[in-house]
């Protein structure tokens, strides 16, 4: 065999090595087709701008953190006090004064505390991606309120909202897949996610939507007459109706937005806030109608897979789903990847899921002076 050709079988072996790992390597996923519709541009009522480049970050004593040691406070919320809270990705709640400073620990839920937001009675609420739906009194006792629902464990809980009458609305991101594997799950693409409601007089757990691709954040109406539910996977915004008659029913808030959908809230009198976690991804929606490239993808290192970019985008939408407000920062000096946007008087709060402070914004005047 000459030189040649043994090193043609000597390169020949790994490439068709690594061909039948990407080709045939069992996953997890089973992916489901599903094609996206185009995604709108960044012009318009999305038009780019850098309108967040002042966000200020609010330390929470984890710079130069990384992932298991004090990273990503992904929501915000603010006690009686103006306090401010967030959540860790090391268990930890955090707490700041109501001037953004002397960071201290509150609590601890020993899981992944994500959604936060207190109670009629001053509890703080958290929607655990490992614990569950958790409740943390006003000394910071932690105490576990439901972690299933039809049997089945919750696998990501993600976030949630407290209506009027203290019945609590949270979502499921993924009954397959755990909040370090979310990955997976947009990949799947197979409706995993869950949006649930607790009844803390009943202590009872019960399905209001089954079947969502990565369910996520949750707004219950200033008149509560709905509540909103995040689809990230699918980047729309749900609504189910809690009064009138349309009670029972669901359609759709808000449709084919221009990024990955993550936390929203309500400001309590005419704006729900939005924040898109990252932009569209042009190569997952190409993925998205191909389930068997789909898998390939999945066999590839993390690191080559489709992940979030650097980017500030937080939406105003009015009670009707319409784009009123557009805050956006392209730098790379950008507070990124904000999961969370809540509004405190003049004040936007930021969590993230790539950031180790809390953005703190300043709401436009005079419009801020009318919300």
């Amino acid at each position: 065999m000459s030189k040649v050709r043994r090193l043609s079988l000597f390169l020949a072996i790994p490439i068709a090595i690594v061909l039948l790992y990407l080709l045939f390597w069992p996953v997890p996923i089973s992916p489901e087709a599903w094609t996206p519709p185009a995604a709108p541009l960044l012009a318009g009522k999305y038009q780019q701008n850098s309108l967040l480049a002042p966000t200020e970050r609010l330390s929470l004593g984890a710079e130069g953190a990384h992932p298991g040691t004090g990273f990503a406070p992904e929501d915000v919320a603010l006690d009686a006090q103006n306090r401010i809270y967030a959540g860790l990705d090391d268990g930890r709640i955090m707490r700041l004064q109501a001037d953004g400073k002397q960071p201290e620990v509150f609590s601890n839920t020993h899981g992944r505390p994500l959604g936060l937001v207190f109670d009629l009675t001053g509890n703080l609420i958290v929607a655990d991606a490992i614990k569950g739906l958790v409740s943390i009194a006003p000394d910071g006792v932690v105490s576990v309120l439901t972690s299933a629902a039809d049997g089945v464990a919750f696998g990501c809980t993600n976030d949630l909202d407290v209506a009027a009458d203290g019945t609590i609305y949270f979502t499921d991101a993924s009954s397959k897949f755990p909040l370090a594997n979310f990955t997976a799950d947009l990949l799947e693409h197979r409706g995993n996610g869950r949006f649930l409601a607790y009844d803390p007089r009943t202590k009872t757990t019960r399905m209001l939507l089954r079947d969502l691709s990565f369910a996520n954040g949750v707004a219950v109406s200033p008149d509560q007459s709905f509540v909103l539910v995040v689809e990230t996977g699918a980047y729309r915004i749900h609504r189910l109706w809690l009064t009138g008659l349309k009670q029972g029913q669901n359609d759709i808030f808000i449709d084919n937005l221009p990024g990955f959908p993550d936390g929203v809230s309500s400001n309590g009198k005419n704006e729900f806030w939005l924040a898109l976690v990252t932009p569209r991804d042009k190569i997952l929606d190409v993925l998205l109608p191909r389930p068997f490239l789909r898998k390939v993808v999945a066999r590839l290192p993390k690191l080559l897979q489709p992940a979030p970019k650097r980017y500030s985008f937080v939406l105003g939408l009015d009670t009707n789903g319409s784009v009123i407000d557009n805050f956006q920062d392209g730098s790379p000096e950008c507070y990124a990847e904000i999961a969370n946007a809540v509004q405190r008087g003049g004040f936007l709060y930021f969590g993230s899921i790539g950031e180790s402070a809390i953005g703190r914004y300043r709401l436009p005047s005079p419009a801020a002076a009318s919300r």
